[in-house]
Order: C-alpha cells, then structure tokens, then sequence
C-alpha cells in the first residue's frame, strides 16, 4: 500500500496533465512468482470528449469498459469502438495513438488492469 501512495503524484498528475480525465489507483502489488515484475489496476473515469494523449505503457495492459463508449486505436491498427463489457489489449511494444470519449455528451469509464516492470511509470510518453 506504500507504494501505491507513492505513485499518487503521478498518476493524479497524469490525470490533471489530461483534461478531463479522473485517474483512480485501486491496487498495486509485487507479483513475487514473476521477478521484477507488478500489478497496477486503475480506473480512468472520462469526462465527455475527453481523450487521452498518445502514450505507451511498456506493459501487458487490459482494458475493461464499465460504462460509456470509448474509441481505442494502436498505432498501425484500426481504431474500435468499446461498450459497457468488452475489453481491449495493449503489448509493451504498442504505441497506444487514440483512447477517448467516443460521446460528447455522456461520461465514461474504464478498468484498466497492468501488468508492468516494478517501480516503472505505469504511462510513458511515445
């Protein structure tokens, strides 16, 4: 848990540098059975419009969708289209170019579940 309060900043920074996004940390812990390696699982609530800023993460990332619709894209991929129950993957060698509100109007949410290197920011730029 001490290290969850650690990444705080950064993440609530992430979370601010992206206007319109809420970013809410629910667990990290050391993956002890697989060395060097953690599990990150945030929320990322989406204001309407709001989108995010191409970014990679270095990590096996899962992507619930609890509410709304959100458009997904990597790079060299075409871009889907999400609802409440389906999921998306991102590799650590994905270039993740579009994530957004795919709604003007309606909020929506994410799940996002990270496997990742320990102590590595869990968002890195491009």
């Amino acid at each position: 848990m001490k290290r969850l309060l650690l990444l705080f900043p950064f993440i609530l920074g992430l979370a601010h540098a992206s206007d319109g996004k809420a970013v809410t940390p629910l667990m990290l812990k050391e993956l002890t059975d697989i060395p060097g390696k953690e599990g990150l699982v945030i929320t990322v609530d989406f204001a309407p419009g709001a989108e995010d800023p191409v970014h990679r993460h270095d990590a096996h990332a899962f992507v619930y969708v609890l509410e709304g619709t959100i458009v997904m894209q990597l790079q060299g991929a075409e871009p889907v289209t999400l609802k409440p129950g389906q999921v998306f993957y991102e590799g650590p060698s994905d270039l993740h170019i579009v994530g957004r509100n795919a709604s003007k109007t309606q909020p929506a949410k994410i799940l996002v579940v990270l496997v990742k290197n320990k102590g590595v920011d869990a968002v890195l730029p491009p």
